[in-house]
């Protein structure tokens, strides 16, 4: 249940992200891609939109990134003494999604 819950609020986040970037030309927000003029051959840099799970490692890594689109992804292994519990004895991290309202422990 909670792994279902866990897509359905990151696709929700990530579904936000993509409307709201569609158009967007603010490159804080966008993924940089290299580019090349096809009459010219100059390189440069260039920007798109974030592909899902680059968006959820964006999210883990940037606090920024993070803040603007509501979306906070927190892992943390689990102790020897977390992992001896028998509900848990096969876990070994504990990851906690935060979106707006909603909040979920998933022990993966």
């Amino acid at each position: 249940m909670n792994n279902e819950r866990y897509n359905q609020i990151i696709d929700e986040a990530w579904n936000s992200y993509r409307h709201q970037t569609m158009f967007d030309s603010n490159p804080k927000w966008l993924e940089p891609v290299p580019v090349m003029n096809m009459k010219t051959g100059e390189k440069s840099i260039g920007a798109r939109q974030y592909h899902r799970n680059d968006f959820i490692n964006k999210c883990k890594n940037d606090e920024d990134f993070s803040k603007r689109w509501g979306l906070k992804i927190e892992e943390r292994e689990l102790s020897w003494e977390e992992r001896d519990f028998p509900v848990l004895r096969h876990s070994t991290k504990l990851i906690t999604v935060t979106y707006q309202e909603n909040k979920i422990k998933i022990y993966d």
